[in-house]
Parts: C-alpha cells; structure tokens; sequence
C-alpha cells in the first residue's frame, strides 16, 4: 500500500519538459546528447542526469516538481524570487540561473521529503549542468561552484557470507544438473555474477566473444566507453561451457543477436530478467538477505578483501573510476569482522 502511494505522489518529469518553453526544452535535449554522446554515459546514467536538471528547470519556471500533499496547494515557488520581485509568466529564465536559485530548488525538494541520498545526487546533477552551461555560453558565470549539498549517507551495502554464497552456487548447479537449456543459462548467469563482480548492464551486454575460455577472462564494457578484462575461476568456466554446449544453441535462433545471454524467445537476456533470477535463487539459501545483482557485485568485492587482494586490484576488476568507491567494501569487511568479534569473543560485550 505504501509503495502504491509513493508511486502516485512520484511527479511526472516527462510532462514536466514537456511543459518547459521552447528553448529551454532545446537547451535540455543539448544537455542530454552531450551527456550521451560526448561523456559516453550509460543510458540509466543519462535518464537520471536529464531527469534532475528538467526537475531544476521545472522550478525555475514554477512547474510543479514536488508531490503535493494532495491539498491542492501551489508547489514550492519559483526559486530565487524575493518577495520584492515581480512575478514572470515562466519564473527565471535560464540565462539567471544562480546561486539562491539552486539552493531553493534544493530547500523545496527537503522540504518534499527528498532523503540525503537523493539530494546530494541532484547537487551533482545541478553542477555538472551549470559547468556545462557555462562552458557553452548560456550561463555567464557558474554558481553550480558555490552549491554545498549535504553529504550522502553511504549504507554499508548487504553481501552474502561466504558460506551462503556457495549454496548459491550449489544450488543453482543441481538445477543445471538435468541441461535444461534456461538452467544452464541461470547457472552461468549467478557465477559469472559472483566471479566477476561485474555490473548487471555489463553482464547483458557481454557478447560470445567477449569471452575467453581458455584464459578464463571476460572483456567488458563498462561505464564512459571504459573496457577492461575480468579474470573469473573454473566453476564459471564450467558453468559458461555447459551453457554454450547445451542451453544456448537450445534457445538461439536466426535472428537471434551475437550475446552470450539469451532469453527464452532468443533475443538478447536483459537486466530485469537477471534481477529476476538473482532475486528467486536467493530465496533458496536460508538467512540469505534480500538482494539483486548488485549484491553479488558488492559480495564479489568484500569476499576478494577477506581473501587477501588489495583495494588497487578490486577497484580495477569493478571498473571504479576512484579508489573511493572501492573504499566502502573495506567498511563492510570491518563491519563484518566486528560481528564476528561481538558474537565470538568472551569480552566483547
């Protein structure tokens, strides 16, 4: 019930652009392929970007881009207007864009219940566009430079035990044990998932070729256009064998793409189906928590610390940009070696 409700509060930005005047509408499609086509950013990446500065955009013009809270109250005002400044019939214009009109726009979504996380991603959003703005001659100067947001709570991600993870993996290989061709692929799905660390975009996206048997290595692409090579073990190696040998050529057909993963219908496997298979298999490991591929990702990660790699390799098998990101996985390691400690030392309460 609340998840039906936050989703009928959720405000419409694709009506929002689409009430946006001309030029500015323009300006946001400029924004979007520069984002696309010049940054090389994925579409999930791109959509969120363009969504946060249509929301901004929207302020700026007095659309409503906060839920309501069903009164039928006008929405937050049109940001950095002072009581002693007169209304315009579309609020600021693009060219005015500044500081006092990011920090309400800002102050407005708090103000809707936006959580730190969220806010934060929107302060990003807000300076990667005024930057880009100013580079192109639309704003005279940048005040996205001056933008303070609050800082993200980072959550230590939840990851399986290491136990867990390999009745994951057994599971999934009695499953295979009858070569049903969508077993075999699910089982190849969760252990290269689990080998590889890689991202769910990143695993769709994989093509036969992509992947080397012999040498146990997988080519990815990843974010911004980056490739970069994945050692995985022989259980994956295993796992791909058999669906290459009997699942695939079981579910391809003439039209079917060059992908390693394919669906039932023989196109390309896509992400929502891998979430779907993550999510089922985890059902089966009893204290499992609740996740998707990204948990697997982030499991990969800690249980590669907990056997000794260093955070430089991690990071390059991950694909981050920054050791920062890598950085967290070193939290949950910790994390976890203090719940050991609190349920296993005689003193440590």
């Amino acid at each position: 019930m609340a998840g039906r409700r936050a989703a009928g509060n959720r405000v419409d930005l694709h009506r929002v652009r689409a009430e946006l005047p001309a030029p500015v509408q323009d300006l946001v499609h400029e924004y979007e392929r520069h984002l696309a086509l010049e940054r090389g950013l994925s579409t999930h990446t791109v959509r969120a970007y363009t969504g946060d500065v249509v929301s901004l955009l929207g302020f700026l013009h007095g659309l409503p881009v906060t839920p309501t809270d069903g009164t039928g109250s006008e929405p937050a005002g049109r940001a950095g207007q002072d009581d002693d400044t007169p209304d315009e019939p579309h609020g600021r214009p693009v060219a005015e864009l500044d500081l006092p009109a990011l920090r309400a726009w800002l102050a407005a979504l708090r103000a809707a219940g936006t959580g730190r996380t969220t806010l934060a991603r929107r302060s990003a959003a807000a300076r990667t566009f005024t930057a880009w703005a100013h580079r192109r001659g639309h704003l005279a100067t940048d005040p996205g430079v001056r933008l303070a947001a609050p800082r993200a709570r980072r959550a230590l991600p939840s990851v399986l035990r290491q136990d867990q993870a390999g009745d994951l993996m057994r599971a999934s290989e009695s499953g295979a044990a009858e070569r049903d061709p969508v077993a075999l692929r699910d089982r190849a799905v969760l252990e290269l998932l689990y080998a590889t660390g890689v991202r769910v975009s990143e695993l769709s996206g994989l093509d036969v070729d992509d992947v080397d048997l012999d040498r146990r290595v997988v080519v990815v692409l990843g974010k911004g256009g980056r490739e970069r090579t994945v050692p995985f073990g022989e259980p994956a190696a295993r796992a791909v064998r058999e669906w290459l040998a009997h699942g695939r050529p079981a579910l391809a057909r003439p039209t079917s793409p060059p992908a390693l993963l394919l669906g039932a219908r023989g196109g390309r496997f896509q992400p929502s189906s891998v979430r779907r298979i993550v999510h089922e298999a985890l059902g089966s490991v009893p204290g499992a928590p609740v996740m998707g591929p990204h948990g697997l990702r982030h499991t990969a990660a800690t249980h590669l610390l907990e056997g000794g790699a260093d955070l430089r390799s991690v990071q390059e098998l991950l694909g981050h940009a920054t050791l920062a990101t890598t950085q967290l996985y070193t939290h949950v390691t910790v994390e976890r070696l203090k719940a050991i400690h609190d349920r296993a030392h005689p003193r440590s309460q």
